[in-house]
């Protein structure tokens, strides 16, 4: 069986602080959580994707809470390729609330993912992949892929925040025509183009056309979405006009359902991935499910809630991805119609 999608992003152990503004701890305390990018990425696609056609390597160490591994079980062995280390620690991370501002930390090493750690496993040679990193590193994964005859991945490139900085755009540019689909978010594209740093519709649609004429994909053939918040997403190609697909919960009524947008971002590109199978490639059609993807992760801190009911059906925090597809499909169609208007 071809597996579909497969992240490079890390799983990370997340641990919190929180203080108040002038830095005094809060007394607010929540549980080592399951965190990293990658992990988020993957239950994005997991939401649309059977377990066995998607997959991402954990790095287990010798600390391995029985909580976490029963958690990501949950979701479906076959998921998961745990390599073990008796002589390390799993690597973890610092989130620290300061008032209104985050912070984040390692506070242990970190192993970084290439393409080779995909080799005689069974997630070698997945039909798209997802990286999250720096410009100059994006260029040493695609270096990798281009090693393996015959393998030519739908490759995501979501770019690291703190190296989203105007002395990357040299190995963007080198690595642009190499990869199917740039995301970064509305900051960091504004970021890398030296852009001021104010989100509003137009500054990310200027954002999107600049990294366009960069030339994305292999003749052009790529497509730039800047994620924006609850603004919703930007997505471009080439021989299309670009489109705003809507966040899922982007009225002002559903303002509570938002309670932490940790690991929205990764887990939109995850469903990208699972849409772009599901939808023959279309990108557009895709970045609904993108959004809907993401819709779940905000709705609480880590991950979002599987259950299966009686009847074998899937729910994600008591509710159908399917429904929310729907609603979200009819909303951009009614938009879409009313403009024509």
């Amino acid at each position: 069986m071809t597996i579909r999608f497969v992240t490079f992003g890390m799983f990370i152990i997340d641990e919190f602080s929180f203080a108040d503004e002038q830095g005094k701890p809060t007394g607010e305390t929540v549980a080592p959580q399951i965190g990293g990018g990658g992990t988020y990425a993957i239950i994005g696609a997991r939401i649309w994707l059977p377990p066995d056609t998607i997959g991402m390597i954990i790095d287990r160490g010798n600390d391995f809470p029985q909580d976490i591994q029963n958690q990501l079980l949950s979701y479906g062995s076959d998921i998961w390729h745990f390599r073990d280390d008796t002589n390390r620690v799993t690597t973890r991370s610092r989130n620290s609330y300061r008032g209104e501002y985050r912070g984040f930390e390692y506070i242990t090493p970190r192993i970084r993912l290439t393409p080779r750690d995909l080799e005689r496993t069974r997630l070698t040679r997945p039909a798209s992949v997802h990286f999250i990193c720096s410009p100059t590193r994006a260029l040493q994964i695609i270096s990798e892929i281009q090693e393996i005859e015959g393998w030519n991945p739908t490759t995501i490139f979501e770019p690291i925040p703190d190296r989203c900085i105007p002395e990357e755009l040299p190995s963007l540019k080198a690595v642009l025509p190499h990869i199917a689909i740039l995301s970064p978010n509305a900051e960091e594209a504004l970021s890398l183009l030296s852009l001021p740093l104010v989100v509003t519709k137009s500054a990310v649609e200027n954002a999107a056309s600049e990294f366009l004429k960069m030339g994305v994909g292999k003749d052009n053939s790529g497509s730039v979405i800047i994620r924006s918040g609850a603004l919703g997403a930007y997505v471009i190609t080439s021989d299309r006009k670009g489109q705003w697909i809507d966040a899922f919960w982007s009225s002002t009524e559903n303002i509570d359902k938002v309670v932490d947008v940790t690991g929205a971002g990764n887990s939109f590109l995850g469903g990208l991935a699972a849409g772009l199978s599901i939808a023959n490639g279309n990108v557009y059609e895709a970045s609904l499910y993108a959004s809907v993807s993401a819709s779940f992760t905000v709705q609480q801190f880590s991950l979002p809630h599987l259950t299966v009911g009686s009847n074998g059906v899937e729910e994600w925090n008591q509710d159908s991805p399917h429904r929310r597809l729907e609603v979200l499909r009819q909303r951009q169609d009614r938009e879409i119609e009313n403009k024509n208007h």
